[in-house]
């Protein structure tokens, strides 16, 4: 039996899209990275959760305080005293209407200061910009247990 011509030219197309998806294989091998449980991170957690348990917060699981902040404190310790997550911060103490219904509130006290825990443990040279804005605040005792 021989080869057709056809059949040697197809080769070549069947070759080219191997190399290339070997290729593509060995990039995404090489560029794939997964948030890993490191000693770091779980040094970081059980810091974390006896800071939170010590000022009468209810304390996460470690896993779920690993995955969500990793060794870095992830999209908390990114730029917390930005104007853009500043806005998203105060947006969240408010009365939840939507429009010209939206008034902020009274925040509690311990609800704010709960990021100032997470900040100490993640990221500590960046607490003292967000002490300065959380100070401006008003804030109060408004939820009782």
């Amino acid at each position: 039996m021989t080869r057709s011509m056809m059949a040697s030219r197809h080769r070549w197309i069947y070759v080219g899209a191997i190399v290339l998806l070997v290729a593509m294989l060995v990039t995404g091998l090489l560029t794939y990275s997964q948030l890993k449980s490191t000693n770091e991170a779980n040094r970081k957690a059980q810091q974390l959760s006896e800071a939170l348990g010590a000022a009468g917060y209810p304390v996460p699981s470690q896993s779920q305080i690993v995955h969500t902040l990793g060794e870095d404190g992830g999209a908390v310790c990114e730029n917390p005293a930005h104007a853009l997550t500043q806005a998203q911060w105060k947006y969240g103490m408010s009365n939840g209407a939507g429009g010209p219904g939206q008034r902020p509130v009274l925040s509690d006290r311990e609800v704010v200061l709960a990021e100032t825990i997470v900040l100490s443990v993640y990221c500590p040279d960046k607490l003292s910009a967000i002490k300065d804005k959380i100070d401006d605040l008003k804030l109060h005792d408004t939820v009782r247990n």
